[in-house]
């Protein structure tokens, strides 16, 4: 019999199986970006302080350097190997084409983040025991260290959206995997980004000093709103370029969304710009509530629908535009010896094919069609959709609640055939679609 190479199914009812990914990213996008952000910040900071002999900036430093210790090195360190076990359960196909192209790039951004590991606890607490020359080339290498794990996990992110070059699918090489139209944009913006995260990190640090050293709890603050507007102009130029660089699927996306999306990134515009310019210019007005607000108004507001809206563009694929996010390998890659699946899908159908569908499920029958129809809409969509009539994320609800069984096969028909570039061209036998069809109509949403 012949069967694909598929994993067994993860569900997580109500929200679907990647947001767990996208929920667990969020907290550690804060966390990680926090700390590229302030290595550079550290580097600067440590800069000024040994050519103006500023001694006065070692401590603020110090206390920048124990909030990344507790909050960027355990919650980002947890965080991390937490989106990458959720990302396993609900896409392993496109984890392991990860790997599979990466693992040597993988292994060296490990070593660079051992270093800043080690690193952050060196430049904490050794911060008033060695010579400020020899502090400032360990903020200088903490600076390249950072910037060099961020490098190598965007060129690794950056081919889940967009492959390096069309050659990668006749070479399978890793480098051209890596290099892709996508990958530098995508790189600025985050360091914009961190830049500016940085920032506004720093005025929460700068802003707890005011009961005892209020003037320089004054120029800090400043300094940071100078960084974090510096930071802001970088993210929306490069995000800018960024979009230029993303193929039409992400397009047809941003453009169903386009309305909300740039409306959510003028309001954050218009009060960051605030925020950073009071800082500036009345630097005395910025209190650590406030400050500690403004870093939860960038979680919610900022990065968790920046990162659904990255996600959500990346469909149909989760990985170099040959895995859909159902886990279907969509076409040929001669270098990786990778063979599309789609034919003998539609040939055999998913549940024939599928080594891990019950042997009672594998031919439909009039006894079974609900039970098939439920498992075919589970393998088939719920990556990106959840089922339930409580669902919470791209729910089917939304979007079939006032259709029959033969609308709703008509809209099978349509994604099979190419006709939603969003969404995986499935094509399936006639008698899988009337099994999903007659399963959504049953729920009766």
């Amino acid at each position: 019999m012949d069967i694909i190479g598929q994993f067994p199914l993860f569900y997580f009812p109500e929200y679907g199986s990647a947001w767990m990914m996208g929920m667990t990213g969020t907290i550690h996008i804060l966390a990680s970006h926090t700390s590229v952000g302030a290595a550079m910040l550290f580097a600067f900071l440590a800069y000024k302080a040994y050519k103006e002999d500023r001694s006065d900036l070692y401590p603020y430093m110090k206390k920048y350097g124990m909030f990344l210790l507790i909050f960027s090195y355990v919650i980002g360190s947890i965080t991390g190997p937490g989106i990458w076990y959720t990302a396993t359960a609900a896409s392993p196909r496109g984890i392991s084409a990860l790997i599979h192209n990466f693992v040597w790039v993988w292994a060296t951004e490990w070593v660079f983040f051992v270093y800043e590991v080690i690193g952050v606890f060196v430049l904490v607490y050794f911060i008033d025991k060695i010579d400020k020359k020899t502090h400032l080339k360990l903020t200088f290498s903490f600076a390249l260290a950072s910037v060099g794990t961020l490098a190598l996990i965007i060129g690794i992110i950056s081919f889940m959206m967009w492959p390096g070059t069309q050659a990668y699918y006749t070479t399978g090489s890793a480098s051209d995997a890596f290099f892709g139209t996508n990958t530098f944009p995508h790189m600025f913006l985050r360091i914009g980004f961190m830049i500016m995260l940085s920032g506004v990190i720093g005025m929460v640090i700068s802003s707890a000093m005011k009961k005892t050293k209020l003037e320089l709890a004054k120029e800090l603050t400043k300094k940071m709103g100078y960084i974090s507007m510096l930071g802001g102009f970088l993210v929306i130029f490069f995000f800018m370029w960024y979009m230029g660089t993303l193929p039409d699927n992400a397009h047809a996306v941003f453009n169903i969304t386009k309305a909300e999306v740039i409306q959510n990134r003028i309001i954050l515009t218009a009060v960051f710009s605030l925020y950073f310019l009071i800082a500036i210019f009345k630097p005395q007005f910025i209190s650590t509530p406030l400050a500690g607000v403004m870093v939860l108004v960038i979680l919610i507001g900022g990065i968790w629908p920046g990162e659904k809206l990255r996600e959500s563009m990346r469909k149909p694929y989760v990985a170099g535009q040959y895995i859909y996010s159902n886990q279907i390998i969509s076409r040929d890659v001669p270098g990786k010896n990778i063979k599309n699946e789609l034919p003998i899908i539609a040939q055999k159908g998913l549940l024939q094919v599928n080594p891990f569908v019950p042997e009672n499920l594998k031919v439909i029958t009039e006894e079974n069609k609900l039970e098939a129809g439920k498992l075919l809409t589970r393998m088939a969509c719920s990556n990106c959709h959840s089922l339930e009539k409580t669902g919470k994320y791209r729910p089917l609800k939304d979007r079939l609640a006032s259709m029959d069984k033969d609308a709703i096969k008509s809209i099978l028909y349509a994604i099979g055939s190419g006709g939603m570039p969003y969404m995986p061209s499935l094509q399936l036998p006639e008698h899988e679609y009337d099994a999903i069809a007659e399963y959504i109509a049953s729920l009766k949403y």
